[in-house]
């Protein structure tokens, strides 16, 4: 079987089975693993949302081990979503128990070095990484039109201080600038005072309908290294 054909499976998650689509790199070793996170479910959101799908093939390309799922209560995924508390607490725990989960299934194959992580998310999903990031400590982010204001994410640095967790994560933060949904303002406001650039689109609205390719460009470039 093609490792590189996407797979199917369910993994153990905090609230229950989480509906996983993994699939393998050509690349022997792989780069790393690739967590993708999906925006929002009470809009629409899953795994096979078209961002998802494009971050899932551009990093697969690039040579990640490469996984996107269902949150809680999505899809074939169990659990419900605390809708009364919606601040991604739970979320944030399906991200973390996918990682840990993945992570040591393939370093076991790989050896005693751990394979790096790299969390990607969209839009509620970014920001879901953030806070993930923080237990996680995973070395690059991809975060595209994230929700920082809407979630309340945490900085993930504050410059001229010691981290208290180690090294930062290397940050990629894409956005359109006609994005009406999350407002490029609000994400500007979260990356100034952590000294993170920010890759601004022009044209580009918050699901980046003809600029999917723009997009996919930027994220090869910056995690091809």
């Amino acid at each position: 079987m093609n490792p590189r054909i996407p797979k199917k499976k369910f993994t153990d998650g905090p609230a229950g089975k989480l509906e996983t689509v993994l699939a393998e790199p050509e690349r022997d070793p792989p780069r790393g693993i690739a967590v993708i996170a999906h925006p929002h479910p009470l809009f629409g959101g899953t795994m096979d949302n078209k961002v998802v799908h494009i971050l899932f093939k551009a990093l697969l390309e690039l040579g990640f081990i490469t996984v996107k799922f269902n949150f809680r209560g999505v899809g074939q995924s169990e659990g419900t979503r605390n809708s009364g508390n919606d601040n991604g607490a739970g979320e944030t725990g399906d991200v973390i128990a996918i990682a840990e989960t993945i992570k040591k299934q393939f370093d076991v194959r790989f050896g005693a070095a751990p394979l790096p992580l790299l969390l990607a998310g969209f839009s509620f999903g970014g920001a879901i990484q953030v806070h993930a990031a923080h237990k996680l400590a995973p070395q690059k982010l991809v975060l595209v039109a994230p929700s920082v204001d809407r979630l309340s994410v945490p900085p993930l640095t504050h410059p001229g201080t010691k981290h208290e967790s180690g090294p930062i994560p290397d940050v990629l933060i894409i956005h359109g600038d006609q994005d009406e949904v999350v407002p490029l303002k609000t994400v500007l406001d979260w990356a100034a005072p952590q000294e993170l650039p920010v890759v601004v689109v022009p044209g580009a609205e918050h699901f980046f309908h003809g600029r999917l390719h723009i997009l996919k460009r930027v994220v090869q470039d910056s995690c091809r290294s």
